[in-house]
């Protein structure tokens, strides 16, 4: 995948596999007529589009997890990870992922719950 994003099209990552997942893609189709979806159930992400949802995020790969996932529970949890650790745990495993992420232009919103997609629009919109 480019990490190149195009600021009028709304890049969706998602997991089709749960409700929330399918909410905000139906949310995103309704809000741009161009969704760039990234479905975690089929497209690996690279490290270097992670490090970039994160950036935008403004936050820790460990804060993109779902910490009580049965598989973070078991395998990652009390583990002394580093930046490049961190970022292979959230690249190779984004059913852990905690919802689903939006993003369009410089901005990007952790759509929990889906509907907050819309904030992501609404400030495009002021600022357009």
């Amino acid at each position: 995948m480019s990490t190149t994003l195009n600021s009028k099209e709304l890049t969706l990552v998602y997991d089709s596999n749960t409700s929330e997942g399918r909410k905000a893609l139906a949310y995103a189709y309704s809000l741009a007529p161009k969704v760039n979806k990234q479905d975690v159930s089929q497209v690996s992400l690279s490290s270097t589009f992670v490090r970039q949802v994160l950036k935008q995020l403004k936050i820790r790969p460990k804060d993109l997890l779902n910490r009580a996932h049965p598989y973070y529970q078991q395998h990652i949890r009390g583990r002394d990870l580093d930046m490049e650790g961190w970022l292979h745990v959230v690249a190779n495993n984004p059913e852990l992922w905690k919802a689903p992420v939006a993003l369009m232009g410089d901005r990007a919103v952790m759509c929990e719950p889906a509907s907050l997609i819309y904030t992501l629009t609404e400030a495009q919109r002021k600022a357009g």
